[in-house]
């Protein structure tokens, strides 16, 4: 059978290669002061809040994660410190990879090169990466392209930064509402959702499901 076989492989990084860990920041914050139903519930509109700070003009990382956690600290009902969005903040480069994601990368990685497109800052980024276990082609961020995913401009950015476009790729993310379902707007046809439970499946973006990246070295034939 004939698969499709892309000029590049381009990522997700936060999530999707690496885990991400703001739940665990969160709670490490406020566990104390809050009840289960409470600090859940708090985890999640920070998660929307965060995604609703990155839809408008670009601003550094830090200012996104400090206003989520001080909207979601008023929603809530807590106190909220400058100093607790620096913690979370300074939390972002010491993060690791998932365990599947090394080996299932340097895999592909010896017949496709390897793109990350992430919603990072410049400077914060490289030190993740080091940590993914494989060679990457490039490394795009959200700074640069002066637009977070799912922005299109953030897409528009890489594209015309490897001189390719959506025809050429297969992009690979955890994430609907940040990636895939910008990735079928813009036409690209190759997409693979690492399904790590974040969100429900949602078919109509048409995709090929993997439970994790020691997976993706099939979806190639490799």
């Amino acid at each position: 059978m004939s698969r499709f076989r892309p000029k590049y492989v381009t990522f997700d990084c936060y999530g999707t290669l690496i885990n991400f860990e703001m739940a665990e920041a969160a709670r490490d914050l406020y566990g104390a002061i809050l009840s289960e139903p409470a600090m859940t519930e708090f985890v999640n509109v920070f998660s929307a809040y965060r995604l609703d700070e990155i839809l408008g003009a670009w601003k550094p990382y830090a200012e996104v994660v400090s206003n989520a956690l001080a909207r979601s600290c008023r929603r809530i009902g807590i106190p909220y410190k400058p100093a607790d969005g620096e913690m979370v903040y300074q939390r972002v480069p010491t993060w690791g990879p998932h365990p599947d994601v090394p080996a299932g990368l340097a895999k592909v990685a010896r017949e496709i090169p390897l793109v990350i497109l992430s919603n990072a800052m410049t400077a914060q980024i490289p030190s993740n990466v080091a940590r993914l276990g494989a060679p990457f082609h490039a490394v795009f961020t959200a700074e640069q392209a002066q637009a977070y995913k799912p922005r299109m401009r953030a897409f528009e950015y890489m594209f015309d930064m490897l001189g390719c476009g959506p025809e050429d790729i297969t992009h690979c993310s955890s994430s609907f509402r940040y990636d895939l379902m910008t990735a079928h707007d813009l036409g690209i046809k190759s997409k693979v959702w690492v399904n790590r439970g974040h969100e429900p499946a949602n078919p109509y973006y048409g995709y090929t499901e993997i439970r994790d990246v020691s997976e993706l070295p099939g979806v190639f034939g490799l």
